[in-house]
């Protein structure tokens, strides 16, 4: 039996009120995790094959930051990707940042588009791109009812304004008539 089973769930546990019972007694029922994707395990990089310094920070953070060797650049040996980190003040979460990003475009140089952080971006485009659509559909709509009610507003003037043509003809003809 695996041990790992709870990382990885196979089934999503619901609980359901049947209607065939008694409204007060209830049962849990398994449904498939069809829809839950998970991505691949963060990446993982050997000790040996990185080389790390400390610099000395620039940029913005005063002087606490100029004068310290709190900034971590990492050198990973077999591909030599350079990575330098200077997110925080600390060096030990410096060299911990720079370990992930180190690791992340290490496993996009090896694996390409199969990466976590091609798919993590994949599904940010996707994201983006369905929540693009919803608005222009939503605009869409907007701007159709809009024009729907720009054509009954029209309607409704020419309504108004042959009403009151037809009434100052009858005028004038009754004028006329009169006038005879």
């Amino acid at each position: 039996m695996r041990k790992d089973w709870f990382k990885t769930p196979s089934a999503i546990y619901t609980a359901c009120r049947c209607t065939s019972r008694p409204q007060s007694t209830s049962f849990f029922s398994t449904w498939p995790a069809l829809a839950v994707k998970q991505l691949p395990p963060r990446p993982k990089l050997d000790d040996k094959d990185i080389t790390g310094s400390y610099l000395k920070g620039t940029g913005p953070g005063g002087q606490k930051i100029n004068k310290t060797n709190s900034a971590v650049q990492l050198i990973h040996k077999p591909t030599g990707i350079v990575v330098k980190s200077q997110a925080t003040r600390s060096r030990s979460q410096n060299q911990k940042i720079a370990k992930e990003i180190l690791a992340a475009k290490v496993e996009a140089l090896e694996k390409g588009e199969q990466s976590r952080e091609a798919i993590k971006n994949a599904l940010k485009k996707k994201r983006k791109a369905s929540s693009m659509k919803k608005k222009r559909r939503k605009y869409r709509a907007l701007e159709e009812a809009k024009q729907g009610q720009q054509v009954e507003d029209d309607v409704e003037e020419e309504e108004v304004e042959d009403k009151v043509d037809y009434e100052e003809e009858l005028k004038t003809a009754a004028t006329v008539t009169t006038t005879r």
